[in-house]
């Protein structure tokens, strides 16, 4: 099989944020202990599953994917429910992915289509379109190239690992894989959830980054940024699109640890000391059974790190302003 390279160009902008990003690792990794805070750990994996499955139009809320997680009866549709639990496996497992076999590819893809998959599992067998709000945006490759195209994609990835920073050939290998669209089904999840494989290989702390909820929050640039590299047959700007979300996410996962100091760790469980489990409580309630009176200080210091931390859900968690919003603790 003839050699094959992605078509890409490195970039003085793709430099300086590889170096932006690996900073903020740096910073991050040196002064807090990610792996030691359970609770932030679980709420980013709920977080990057709701955003990867929101951007394939499941409709389920964020509570509702945390109560899908923790084994509780949500009301919904099956399909949807089932997405949940299969992306859940997938991400429980992710240091278990090798990201360089496209066996273990074709696995994982069996466990994220599982019960919702004809062809789950296998690459697909039939010819596949891309499509955005109704809309085709990319016709696929043929069908009877696909196997051939994934194949040298991935023995382009092992033989360019060593020599390729990892922060580019995660988003080369998201692009790439997005444009072969190998299977008939969850192309997009499994793209999302490969980015973070390859980086949690480089750097474990990718594991409980949630990249996902960043793209989905500029899910019409991401969608731009793909059709942008499609009709320059070079993926440079899905790359710096990619590099620019990452730098961004790390700086809220900056702020949410900073949050969730010592100093808050206090503030939180005097709260949930003064709430019952199941009990819906307003924000006044609760800031009158602390004896708060700064309805700010009760935000930033009490409310917000417990929420970010999953101790606690919003009954209304789509409307989180609503005047009818209670909060209950989990």
């Amino acid at each position: 099989m003839e050699s094959y390279k992605p078509p890409f160009t490195i970039t003085n902008n793709i430099l300086a944020l590889v170096s932006s990003i690996s900073e903020k690792l740096g910073h991050i990794t040196a002064t807090s202990n990610l792996e030691a805070k359970p609770h932030l750990r679980k709420n980013n994996r709920i977080k990057s599953i709701h955003a990867s499955l929101r951007i394939e139009a499941n409709s389920l809320s964020l509570g509702q994917v945390r109560d899908v997680i923790n084994g509780k009866i949500v009301l919904g549709e099956q399909k949807e429910i089932q997405e949940v639990k299969n992306a859940y496996a997938c991400y429980e497992k992710l240091s278990d992915i090798n990201p360089f076999s496209i066996e273990d590819l074709k696995s994982f893809h069996g466990i994220m289509t599982k019960y919702l998959d004809e062809e789950s599992g296998d690459f697909r067998k039939g010819e596949e379109g891309v499509f955005h709000n109704d809309r085709c945006i990319f016709v696929c490759p043929p069908v009877r190239l696909v196997l051939d195209l994934m194949n040298m994609l991935f023995q382009w990835m092992n033989s360019a690992k060593n020599s390729i920073h990892p922060l580019i050939l995660s988003s080369i290998f998201h692009y790439e894989f997005v444009f072969i669209h190998p299977f008939s089904d969850g192309n997009g999840r499994m793209a999302r959830l490969w980015h973070t494989a390859i980086l949690s290989k480089w750097k474990p702390i990718f594991e409980y980054i949630p990249i996902e909820s960043q793209i989905e929050k500029f899910q019409d640039e991401y969608y731009n940024a793909i059709a942008q590299c499609h009709a320059a047959g070079e993926s440079t700007i899905f790359i710096e699109f990619m590099l620019t979300q990452i730098e961004r996410i790390l700086d809220e996962v900056a702020q949410q640890i900073n949050e969730n100091s010592e100093d808050n760790t206090f503030h939180i469980k005097k709260l949930l000391d003064v709430m019952e489990y199941d009990i819906p409580y307003t924000s006044t309630e609760l800031m009158d059974k602390l004896g708060l009176k700064s309805r700010d200080g009760f935000r930033r210091n009490y409310l917000r790190p417990a929420i970010e931390l999953g101790l606690l859900r919003m009954s209304i968690p789509d409307k989180p302003n609503s005047k009818n919003q209670r909060y209950i603790k989990n």
